[in-house]
This record gives C-alpha cells, structure tokens and sequence, in this order.
C-alpha cells in the first residue's frame, strides 16, 4: 500500500505536464501550410486562353504569362462540296475562299482541309427479309464500292435485322472488310432505329476527322423499341458526318409474302459475331420464317422515305435511289466519287447557345457560277439521355 501510493502520485503528475505541453503548441489563425486549394483547369484539344486570376488570400501573388485557364470550346465542322455549271466538283479551293455564317453572323474558319483528307466511312447494311435484292447482289455491289475508296479511308460495316451486328470496326485492311460484307444474312426483323443510333452515337462520335454513312435499307423499321426515327434526325444534327442513304422500294414486295413462308440465308458455320452466340442455323443451309404485317402499310412507307430524305438534307449528303442491281452499284459508285469531292470547313461558335438548340449555318465561296453543297444547321451539342 506504501509503495502504491507514491506511484499514483508520479502518474497524476505526468498528465498534468503533458496537458501543459499539448497546450502550449496550440496557435492561433491558419497553420503555416493552410492554403485553399487549387482549381484543376479544365483540359480539353482547342482552346482558348484566359489568364488566371490570383488567390484572394494573397495580395502581393503576381501571375506568370504562361499560367492560364483553358477553358472548353466545340468546334463545328461542315463538310461542303463546290459544283461548276457542268456539275463538276470544283477542286484546288483554299480556306480563304470560304466565308461561313452561323445564324447571319460571320465567323472565322479555324479548320480547314481540301478534299484530299482520308474518309471514315460506316457501311450499313439492311438484311431484312424484304429486300429486293439477292444477298449476292447487295455484297458484290458493296465491295465494290469498298474498291473505289481511297488506300487511306477506313470502313466500318453493320448490318441489321432484328439485332444489330458489329461486323467490323473502322480498318483500311480490305480483307477484312471483305469477309465482314461476305458474312452477311437474310434474317427477320428490322431494326433500322437502333442500328442508326449505334452508328452515329456509339461509333462515329468517337472518331475524329471526316466521316460518312452509306446506308443501304428500304427505310421501313419494325423490330426497333430502344430508338425512333425522330431521335435519330436529332442526332444527325449533333454529328459531323454525312449521310448517304441507298433507298430501295419494296411496297409491292412485302404485300406480296404478307402472311407467307419467307426463306431465310444462314450466315455460314464461321461465327461473324466475335464473343456472342451464332446467329440462326450455324450450318450453311436456308432456314424458313414467316412474313407479318408489321410495315406494310402506304403510310409506314411514305414516312421511311422522309426519314431517309431528312437523314440525307439535315447531314449535307443525298438520297439515292436503287431497284436493280445495275442501279445499285451505280448508287455505290456515284457516293465513292462524291466523297473525293469534299472540303472541310471548321468554327469557334462566338455565340455558345444553349444546348440542343437549331443553329442555321450558310457557307458561301468567293467563286462566280458555282453551287455551294453543305448542310444548312446543326444542334448546339447536348446530353441527351439514350433510350
């Protein structure tokens, strides 16, 4: 007990000098290396530049010329095509021929290129059973018009029924585009909506420099539940592609095998699909389906052929017609031609708008007798939520 007692004594004593001590380090104000954090600029490609302003708690902090703010612009492109009298492309223009207006307003061209740039070109094709074309037919003419591109564009190639198939990303290898174009089937169902939206929205907006899409369908979508085609002329204003569209009509078609045995091609016992499933028979065989009503009526037909039309009109590029094989290839060659034949004209909008707002655009060039091909607006860029 005699011990214990001097032993609690030293141990009240010890807390008693530690608090002291523990005190005696407590200052007043911010500690020495309290400061406010930095804002992290935000980095983007093109920019503009806005010199930073100093911290507010340091009055004597001079900025250096080389700290600056990046803040983000877009830049808007706009593919365009100069036709003569004789309707001949108008080669050999520089950027100081052309003059670009948004909304009535001038703006400076920040981008240039001539028409001797590389093209990304999306190869959609439809394989619905209501094709008027042979499956041969559409594949000859399709690598046919992969033959006509330059060594430098590269092809992607989708086909669509009632899925939608990823046959090949963008290459410039031609065998593998080949085989992509050989691997494709006759099957039901045709989801053109969300083949569109797959392209535009999860492919092409990734790539950059010039793009196009060849879109070879009869325009008539019965199978599409994650898109429409409102949304789909939404976003063409958004992309900075052109739009082809092969339309082929087959009214008298569809009226003809409604309710009927359709045969069906398989796509072969090599799987084209690389990670999923083969699709229908895996063996090289016809299999058989059966036609239903679903887009058959005048009116279904009358509003595919105004999508294909604004898809073309909204993008700057055209609608072809095609119902033979000879006027098929035709359509393939004319669009290879027309892709030689472009300028690309790019702008800082000085005036940011508000997204998803229609912007009107006019381009003119200082050459007399001349027709101007370009698209006429776009839609500032949002973030619309996907179905």
């Amino acid at each position: 007990m005699k011990i214990l007692i001097p032993l609690l004594l030293c141990l009240l004593c010890l807390t008693v000098v530690c608090a002291q001590s523990g005190r005696s380090k407590t200052t007043t104000g911010p500690k020495p290396n309290d400061r406010p954090a930095t804002p992290t600029p935000t980095p983007i490609s093109n920019t503009k530049n806005v010199a930073a302003k100093p911290e507010d708690d340091s009055g004597d902090q001079t900025v250096d010329p080389g700290d600056v703010i990046k803040v983000e612009t877009d830049l808007v492109t706009v593919p365009v095509r100069i036709i003569d009298r004789r309707g001949r492309f108008m080669g050999g223009l520089t950027k100081e021929n052309f003059t670009v207006f948004e909304d009535g307003v001038k703006q400076d061209v920040a981008y240039f290129s001539n028409e001797k740039q590389p093209f990304t070109v999306a190869l959609v094709l439809d394989m619905s059973y209501s094709t008027t074309f042979k499956i041969g037919e559409i594949q000859a003419a399709a690598i046919a018009f992969i033959n006509q591109l330059g060594a430098d564009d590269k092809v992607m190639v989708v086909s669509f029924d009632q899925d939608v198939h990823m046959l090949s990303d963008a290459t410039n290898d031609h065998r593998k585009i080949y085989a992509a174009i050989r691997s494709t089937s006759i099957q039901t169902g045709t989801s053109l909506y969300e083949a569109v939206d797959m392209v535009i929205n999860d492919r092409l907006k990734r790539i950059k420099g010039r793009k196009a899409v060849i879109l070879f369908t009869g325009g008539v979508d019965t199978t599409s539940t994650r898109s429409n085609d409102l949304q789909n002329l939404d976003d063409i204003r958004e992309l900075d592609a052109l739009v082809y569209p092969i339309h082929y009509d087959t009214f008298a078609d569809v009226q003809e095998m409604k309710g009927k045995s359709v045969i069906l091609t398989s796509p072969g016992s090599t799987n084209p699909f690389p990670g999923k499933k083969p699709m229908g028979n895996p063996l090289p065989v016809p299999t058989v389906g059966t036609a239903d009503s679903r887009g058959t009526t005048p009116e279904e037909y009358r509003r595919a052929k105004e999508y294909l039309d604004q898809m073309a009109v909204r993008s700057g590029g055209r609608l072809y017609e095609a119902s033979t094989s000879g006027n098929l290839a035709t359509a393939f060659s004319r669009i290879a031609s027309e892709l030689r034949e472009y300028y690309s004209l790019g702008f800082y909008p000085t005036n940011d708008g508000k997204p998803g707002r229609i912007r009107k655009l006019k381009v003119k060039v200082d050459q007399e007798g001349v027709a101007v091909s370009a698209r006429d607006s776009y839609v500032v860029g949002s973030k619309k939520k996907r179905f």
